[in-house]
């Protein structure tokens, strides 16, 4: 192969990261790279993410492209990967962990504490819309789509008073300058995967990427996303999740939230790690006490 194909969406967002993985990948292996511009359903809507898809909304058209030989690698944000393993495609690598956690991008300079009650804050994700009805419920929460920049110009006189959006994004834009407060990842836990990217191969091309693996951030992610899994909740839904590893363990915590913010269930379980029945052993334990607690009725999950 004398260059490697990377398929990857067209926002300015998946653009970089797809060339920061093309430039690492270059790095690591030597290997001469070429992206290949893919458009999903997911770019085409402008339905809320609650009512335009669900799983795969943004990776079908990347994992068609790459089973009809268009590419030889594709690169997804992890968050809006399906969790159902795919029979003929497999995540190889999942590169070092970028900032996990939720920024708030607020009109002059305000927080998430000194909003003023009744502020309205725009956010595409059900997860977040309920942790910001249980941490203010005296704000307005709106409902919106659009890339980064598109979200970032509604903060406006007239329009919204702040957005929540990913901080790994913003910083692989360059763009932290109008983060006003970063969200702490313990009290609000994000999208299960959340600030990592996947690069999916068809099976039997693992080689091709697997220099970029890094293994603590796998086992972080794979408890986070196992919990969704069984769960049986998209990556839509309202279940926040933060693995870690931390002095050979690996730390998971997750919440399940009613989409009014009136509920939050949270489960956190330990495993030694490295260990490779660990993001199993953690995930299986959270969903498991989540859903004796109830999350079924939160998630639509069948308990």
């Amino acid at each position: 192969m004398t260059t490697l194909r990377i398929g990857t969406r067209g926002s300015a967002l998946a653009l970089t990261q797809t060339g920061m993985v093309a430039a690492d990948l270059a790095d690591a292996t030597g290997v001469s790279t070429e992206l290949v511009t893919i458009t999903t359903d997911g770019d085409r809507s402008n339905e809320p993410l609650s009512r335009a898809g669900g799983a795969g909304l943004f990776t079908g058209a990347l994992r068609d492209a790459l089973l009809a030989d268009e590419c030889d690698v594709i690169v997804h944000s992890l968050k809006d990967l399906p969790t159902a393993p795919h029979d003929r495609l497999i995540v190889a690598a999942i590169p070092s962990r970028e900032d996990p956690r939720d920024a708030l991008c607020a009109r002059d300079g305000l927080t998430l504490e000194t909003l003023p009650a009744g502020a309205r804050v725009g956010t595409g994700s059900p997860r977040r819309m309920a942790q910001l009805r249980a941490r203010r419920p005296d704000l307005e929460v709106v409902d919106i789509r659009g890339n980064v920049e598109t979200r970032l110009g509604r903060v406006a006189p007239g329009d919204l008073d702040a957005v929540v959006l990913a901080g790994a994004g913003l910083r692989r834009l360059g763009r932290t300058e109008v983060v006003t407060d970063w969200l702490d990842a313990d009290a609000w836990p994000t999208a299960p995967g959340q600030g990592a990217l996947a690069i999916e191969v068809r099976r039997g091309d693992e080689d091709l990427v697997r220099a970029l693996d890094h293994a603590e951030t796998r086992a972080a992610v794979e408890a986070e996303r196992h919990v969704l899994a069984l769960l049986e909740a998209g990556c839509s839904a309202p279940v926040g999740a933060r693995a870690v590893v931390d002095a050979g363990l690996l730390l998971l915590s997750a919440s399940v939230y009613s989409l009014d913010g009136t509920v939050v269930l949270t489960s956190s379980h330990a495993a030694s790690w490295p260990d490779a029945d660990a993001p199993h052993d953690v995930g299986a334990a959270a969903a498991r006490e989540l859903l004796d607690a109830g999350a079924a009725d939160l998630t639509g999950a069948r308990p």
